[in-house]
């Protein structure tokens, strides 16, 4: 068999320099922005990617609280971003150098058993790896393992902006929120947290036409957005007494799908207090401790629990989707930095009941 040679960098940053600037987690609680080398090829299937816009996830606040074991010290953080690709390994065909792409948050061969029933999460040699078992996307550079299959062409004329959403979050609210919770016409939903995975539920739900979505949260301001964004009533669960209020607004029935997203023992303990019989709820949120599962009354009610972790494999319809302006993923963008403002940026993530911040924008 020939061996192509590795094209060599068309990028003159590259050319210039061997050091990149990169988000390090430390330990626990400290991260760092530091010089780093630019990443190399390690295998003829990857490609280094010059990362342009990225962004911050839930996931990477549970890193800094040494929450993911998998993390260790000296990884550089974050799993999304869209950038241009700046080299490719021998084996890459469908990529060229120059291409502008979407970085899907999950890596994946295509090969394996789990990729071929398109659980692109479980790919044996992928999964989430970006940002947490390598190198990640809070960079000025990236290596993507599995590049064919796990970066995305970007069209021409695109909002490049919106599509870093792409990454990890939109396909995050679909893929586990609306699709595990079988959202049907006409059907009633409640989405538990109005964070951004539970605002990309809302909006992704909306393919389906239910006649209700009711958001529930602790924080008004974040309501109003889900108002704006599509649901059709709120309720604020400060008094602890969201489930009465829901169970009066549908009449005793509950709802048929109950999304939970949020990540914590009393909210997936609402989602079971609200869920009408025969219907779904379907975990999104990361739990760090263990949950109540009350199968005392449960077990008659003929509901359906589903778990997931974010494959992406909805990426290409989500695309297509945000460039015929059936859903705009961008309504979730409330701040920008720069790469040198990342820590101001982390700041204003992990602080959103003060700063209001949903999805932050970090150009690299």
């Amino acid at each position: 068999m020939v061996t192509l040679p590795i094209p060599k960098t068309l990028d003159p940053l590259a050319t210039k320099t061997k050091t990149m600037k990169a988000l390090v987690y430390l330990e626990p609680g400290k991260k760092a922005l530091q010089d780093r080398p630019i990443p190399q090829l390690a295998a003829t299937t990857d490609a280094i990617v010059r990362v342009v816009k990225t962004t911050i996830c839930g996931s990477d606040l549970h890193i800094l609280k040494g929450d993911v074991s998998t993390c260790a010290p000296g990884r550089i953080l974050g799993h999304e971003g869209i950038g241009t690709i700046s080299e490719i390994g021998s084996g890459v065909t469908q990529f060229h150098v120059g291409d502008r792409v979407i970085i899907s948050c999950i890596s994946s061969c295509g090969k394996c058993d789990n990729c071929r029933k398109g659980m692109y999460s479980h790919c044996t040699t992928g999964g989430w790896i970006l940002g947490n078992e390598i190198d990640g996307t809070q960079a000025e550079y990236v290596r993507i393992p599995h590049a064919d299959t796990s970066l995305y062409r970007i069209p021409a004329g695109a909002d490049e902006e919106a599509l870093v959403l792409l990454s990890d979050i939109l396909p995050t609210g679909f893929e586990c929120g609306v699709l595990n919770g079988k959202v049907q016409p006409g059907g009633t939903v409640a989405i538990v947290g109005a964070g951004p995975v539970g605002l990309a539920a809302l909006l992704t739900a909306q393919f389906y036409s239910p006649a209700e979505i009711i958001s529930i949260d602790l924080d008004d301001n974040r309501l109003a957005v889900a108002s704006r964004f599509g649901a059709t009533r709120t309720i604020n669960s400060t008094d602890g007494k969201a489930a009465e209020k829901l169970m009066a607004m549908t009449g005793g029935r509950g709802v048929d799908t109950a999304i939970e997203a949020v990540g914590v023992p009393d909210t997936f303990l609402l989602c079971q207090d609200i869920v009408t019989p025969g219907g779904t709820i379907a975990n999104i949120g990361v739990h760090g401790k263990k949950v109540d599962l009350h199968l005392e009354r449960l077990w008659s009610q003929n509901i359906t629990l589903t778990t997931r972790l974010v494959d992406t494999v909805t990426l290409p319809m989500l695309l297509r989707a945000v460039q015929a302006k059936k859903v705009d993923p961008k309504r979730l963008i409330t701040h920008h930095f720069t790469l040198d403002q990342i820590d101001e940026a982390y700041t204003a993530f992990g602080n959103a009941a003060k700063t209001n911040a949903l999805k932050v924008i970090i150009d690299a």
